[in-house]
């Protein structure tokens, strides 16, 4: 499956008084950077999805500091498909191109009005599987 990209803007209060980008902040990056994802191939499409998250992972590679650092870049890949889950797999970039935290998450598609798990409908699985394509 392909890959979405997507830049997201640091600020300086994501950053310790160690110098370096706070754990809980990594989350953040990759939670925007999938807000991002379903607003280029969902709902910018006209395409409704809603997806909880389910189970989050994070490994820390190695630390992003403040110094020349505006923004990182997050790739994010659908990796597994399941009934009514997903499971992207998340590269969360430093300025100079390497990998600082790999963060895999599997959400579980939601009907809203019962806020309880539903299938991912044909359509869903179609653009799922082709994240990244032109």
């Amino acid at each position: 499956m392909s890959i979405h990209t997507h830049e997201v803007p640091v600020r300086w209060s994501d950053f310790d008084r160690y110098g370096h980008l706070m754990n809980a902040n990594y989350v953040e990056l990759a939670q925007e950077a999938r807000l991002a994802f379903a607003e280029d191939k969902f709902y910018s499409q006209g395409h409704e999805f809603a997806a909880f998250v389910r189970h989050l992972n994070l490994d820390f590679r190695l630390p992003i500091e403040p110094r020349g650092t505006t923004s990182v870049v997050v790739e994010t890949q659908v990796v597994e498909l399941g009934n009514s889950s997903l499971t992207t797999r998340q590269e969360i970039k430093d300025r100079n191109g390497r990998v600082a935290c790999v963060v895999e998450c599997v959400q579980v598609a939601v009907d809203l009005e019962t806020q309880r798990p539903r299938p991912l409908s044909d359509a869903e699985r179609d653009i799922l599987t082709q994240v990244g394509e032109e």
